[in-house]
């Protein structure tokens, strides 16, 4: 891992190998961590970015307010800091799947192609523990760092809850207790929703928007998801119907970990066939 001077603020990233670069983006309260195993793969013959988003795992946060535009700005910011002046294939997975697209709308010249994984942004069902952190106080308290609440957060993350380990679980408790997390995490998530789930109105703006520039997009999704559910794919497929979209069976929240062989197939299979080299 290594740390990087982000318009001021410090962050956290990790790089590997050379070739065609691709920037992989985590999810709302989560870390580069959970990019880990398909920026081993990646890295024999792509230079593989992974980065903890601006206020999340040991990234420092924004002097403004963490709204899914500035999460995007950052990661541009980023791509400049590290030197990475070419259009990037961006694989997103849930909050950070949503930071993709904006990415893809705002600066549509660091964009070469959209991997979307259980992404936020296809509809307005979401696990009742995203949901209740909209209430005042109860969100605060929601999120003080305790060991049973990570081992509880990382097995709804998976279908096949050997996954959830006890590495993830430290690693979870570690940016937990990090001084800004709780705030960060509260900031962002009720600027995309409240209690009743996930808002339309940002949603339907952004995905109009990545529809419209119709770049080359994959979009998966994890058939047993208790996060984001796998009917938000068939909204996808009926959004954006110009991207390739695969279910994955007996898979969670996260693809890109427990089926990462599959999942890392599938996706440079999709770089290589779908995008024109350059």
């Amino acid at each position: 891992m290594d740390f990087v001077d982000v318009r001021g603020r410090r962050a956290r990233y990790r790089v590997d190998g050379d070739g065609p670069p691709v920037l992989l983006l985590h999810g709302i309260g989560r870390s580069l961590r959970d990019w880990s195993e398909q920026q081993d793969l990646l890295a024999a013959a792509h230079r593989t970015y992974s980065v903890d988003l601006a206020g999340f795992g040991m990234s420092e946060p924004l002097p403004g307010k963490h709204t899914l535009a500035a999460l995007a700005g950052f990661a541009a910011d980023f791509l400049d800091a590290v030197g990475e002046t070419r259009p990037v294939h961006v694989a997103g997975n849930s909050l950070g799947g949503a930071v993709a697209m904006r990415l893809s709308v705002d600066a549509p010249e660091r964009v070469r192609s959209l991997v979307l994984v259980n992404s936020a942004g296809f509809g307005r069902e979401v696990t009742i523990a995203l949901r209740l952190l909209a209430l005042r106080p109860l969100g605060k308290l929601l999120l003080r760092p305790s060991v049973a609440g990570a081992v509880r957060t990382e097995r709804a993350l998976f279908h096949d809850r050997t996954f959830a380990t006890r590495e993830r679980v430290e690693h979870a408790l570690e940016i937990a207790r990090q001084p800004h997390a709780a705030r960060v995490m509260l900031e962002t998530a009720r600027g995309l929703g409240g209690f009743r789930g996930v808002r339309e109105d940002w949603r339907a703006e952004l995905v109009q928007a990545v529809a419209a520039r119709a770049l080359p997009t994959l979009v998966v999704w994890g058939d047993r998801d208790l996060i984001l559910p796998a009917l938000h794919l068939d909204a996808a497929r009926r959004a954006l119907p110009h991207a390739q979209t695969r279910l994955f069976t007996d898979t969670g929240h996260m693809p890109q970990i427990e089926r990462a062989a599959e999942f890392h197939d599938l996706v440079t299979h999709f770089w290589a066939e779908q995008v024109s080299p350059r």
